[in-house]
């Protein structure tokens, strides 16, 4: 084993104090943030990241599934379609694609065996997340191409958090707790592993859908404007 990312799991009296002030890191997000100054959902995006990255949700992600399950919502579900918006992609291609290796990247890494890993060895970890964030670009980028089908596009983004809730269903209702880098530290938290992954499935499962729902107010609103603007002529 290596280490976690962010250290090790933190007890409830050091969580305000573990924030993650890794200089590649900070380097990296400040680039990132010069890059997109002039992007206000860019920006929002980095700021984003800053929470899931630099503030204690790092830590205490190492220590609780439930708390890791934030922090991927917040990479897949906020600041990947924040930054889809911010760079909207062409539709030509279809959400076909991107929706299906979304899903198989996120579906993958829950698999036990996958997340333990990512959890036990820093650079498993930055596969992890880069290849959350950087597959979940690329569908909401699609999705929200300015040239796409609404209908179409409506349809994929309800069945991302879809596929989303069923995993977290499947967490919720699985018999026993999967994940043996959480086999310790939801006790001192003051709940059982299994617990804490029911906790986890269920914020997959139900809060997790209000981006989705902003998405599809947003798009569909864009929808009506483009309707509007056409039957003007």
């Amino acid at each position: 084993m290596d280490r976690i990312y962010c250290g090790p799991p933190p007890l409830p009296d050091q969580l305000w104090t573990s924030w993650n002030f890794d200089p590649p890191l900070l380097v990296a997000l400040a680039v990132m943030a010069w890059l997109l100054r002039r992007n206000p959902a860019g920006i929002a995006a980095v700021f984003v990241l800053i929470v899931a990255f630099v503030s204690p949700l790092c830590a205490l992600s190492a220590a609780l599934f439930s708390a890791r399950v934030v922090h991927h919502v917040l990479l897949v579900a906020v600041a990947a379609p924040l930054l889809g918006w911010g760079f909207r992609g062409s539709f030509r291609s279809g959400p076909g694609l991107p929706f299906g290796v979304a899903t198989a990247v996120l579906w993958g890494w829950h698999l036990p065996a996958a997340y333990d890993a990512a959890l036990s060895h820093v650079a498993v970890y930055w596969v992890m997340q880069i290849s959350l964030l950087a597959s979940a670009l690329w569908f909401w980028r699609v999705v929200f191409a300015r040239d796409g089908a609404p209908v179409l596009q409506l349809v994929y983004i309800i069945a991302n958090f879809g596929q989303m809730g069923l995993l977290g269903a499947i967490l919720t209702f699985a018999p026993s707790a999967l994940y043996e880098v959480h086999a310790v530290a939801p006790f001192d938290w003051g709940m059982s592993p299994l617990r804490d992954q029911q906790l986890g499935g269920l914020i997959m499962w139900v809060p997790a859908g209000l981006p989705y729902a902003v998405a599809v107010v947003v798009m569909a609103r864009q929808s009506w404007s483009r309707l509007r603007g056409d039957l003007s002529w």
